[in-house]
């Protein structure tokens, strides 16, 4: 758990995606989280979480949904939402949490 301290601790905002291989709606998002990523360019970042492989940290934050988005800025979360959104909304929000 203390990397995913230091993950979050940016002062820029940091987009968690929390998905599964399997689970359609969560494929479905990369693509337009990678529309994000390149219209947020090095003033965030978004990072993928498989929740296979990060069990505890799923659990810890009591991931239920799939896909699980959520926003950490300064290692605080500001922002949360399960489902799917479109890459607009998503840039709207990082940019939001960038001043």
């Amino acid at each position: 758990m203390s990397k995913f301290g230091e993950l979050i601790s940016g002062e820029a905002p940091i987009l968690l995606d929390f998905y599964t291989d399997w689970n359609e709606p969560s494929t479905a998002m990369h693509p337009v989280l990678r529309d994000v990523a390149a219209a947020v360019g090095d003033k965030g970042k978004i990072i993928k979480i498989d929740v296979d492989k990060n069990q505890e940290l799923a659990e810890a934050l009591r991931i239920k949904g799939l896909p699980t988005m959520m926003i950490y800025k300064n290692g605080e979360m500001v922002w949360r939402q399960s489902g799917e959104l479109d890459a607009s909304t998503l840039i709207g929000l990082m940019q939001e949490y960038q001043r």
